[in-house]
């Protein structure tokens, strides 16, 4: 594990990332991070997916400037790319969520905490908004403790993973030697680590009952169809979250990119609607926003960069990408993220 920032080569740093996080990670654990699921189907094509949307440059629109500042449920930030949440943070930095979130909190975006968190919720600090990324076990009322934790250490809305009634199957991962990696941290907001965590009979009503139990906001992260995310939004959704789980689930689940568009219409302007899988570039979050995401969420990347400097290297991720989609917004003739709708080439209309 890193302790040190590394050195990279010659070429642009967000590139290289995935090989420099490879030279720092236990091997078990980078592979563990990288695999999709079954033949990797879903989490190969994300990237390319992105790139296969075009636009439309908006000119002489007088736009000196471009002001990348949005909000989230109402909470200002300083960029539309926030962190998704990820696993084995631990693992990969000895400061895990913590150096995530000051990363992420460096660069004034958002950052969402994985329930099976390695750092105590009430040592990530309060000065920024953080989300935490909940998984229902069948027995409801065992998450309750975490919650009520959560809630008093600051979390300011609750991310409903939906996609995972189980783990999907990762082939690549399996034969990997997990030997001599410590994971005493593991869940440790649990009681109980290894308490039942995965409901296989999640349904609408769990939207409601979370919100309730904790008084606040539930995005839904795992939508990839537009009725499901209407029906969201009935159960008392505050958002929706377009994710296929980056090709850990079910493989050759359609694209982010390919679903957020149906997902964005079906809802309409009753909710903010964000997306993740496969962003690598300031032109990919700029495709996301067109398409109609509010913020557009990195997981692999930030990990990435999390591995080889810490909460540097996070803030270095979204700093860079962040100019990169500074440049894009202005050469669309953009001045802000709201104006990326009006880019995008409608293939349906033909133009």
């Amino acid at each position: 594990m890193p302790l040190e920032p590394v050195d990279p080569p010659a070429g642009r740093w967000l590139d290289l990332l995935p090989d420099l996080a490879r030279r720092v990670v236990h091997p078990a654990v980078f592979a563990y991070l990288q695999s999709g699921s079954y033949g990797e189907v879903s989490a190969v094509e994300a990237p390319a997916a992105w790139r296969e949307v075009r636009f439309r440059p908006l000119v002489l629109r007088g736009h000196a400037s471009v002001d990348l500042r949005t909000s989230f449920l109402g909470a200002e930030v300083s960029t539309p790319v926030g962190i998704a949440p990820t696993s084995m943070q631990r693992a990969v930095h000895p400061q895990g969520e913590r150096a995530m979130v000051a990363g992420a909190q460096s660069a004034g975006a958002l950052c969402s905490i994985p329930s099976n968190s390695g750092t105590r919720f009430a040592d990530l600090g309060s000065a920024a908004p953080w989300w935490l990324q909940v998984y229902l076990p069948e027995l409801r009322e065992l998450m309750l403790p975490v919650l009520e934790s959560a809630v008093e250490a600051g979390a300011a809305a609750l991310v409903l993973t939906v996609d995972t009634p189980f783990p999907g199957s990762k082939y690549a991962a399996d034969a990997e030697d997990w030997t001599g990696i410590n994971l005493s941290w593991w869940r440790v907001n649990f009681a109980d680590p290894e308490v039942d965590r995965w409901a296989p009979d999640l349904g609408p009503d769990d939207i409601g009952w979370l919100h309730q139990r904790t008084g606040l906001p539930v995005v839904v992260k795992g939508v990839l169809r537009g009725d499901d995310a209407r029906r969201c939004l009935d159960a008392g959704a505050a958002a929706v979250y377009v994710s296929n789980h980056g090709g850990r689930q079910l493989d050759r689940a359609v694209s982010t990119a390919s679903a957020l568009r149906e997902v964005v219409a079906a809802v309409g302007d009753r909710t903010e609607v964000y997306v993740d899988g496969g962003v690598r570039s300031g032109l990919d979050v700029l495709a996301a926003l067109a398409l109609g995401a509010r913020g557009v969420f990195l997981g692999r990347p930030a990990l990435h960069a999390l591995a080889v400097d810490g909460a540097r290297g996070v803030e270095r991720l979204l700093t860079e990408l962040g100019t990169e989609l500074r440049e894009a917004l202005h050469l669309a003739g953009c001045a802000s993220p709201a104006d990326a709708p009006d880019v995008l080439v409608d293939l349906a209309a033909g133009r």
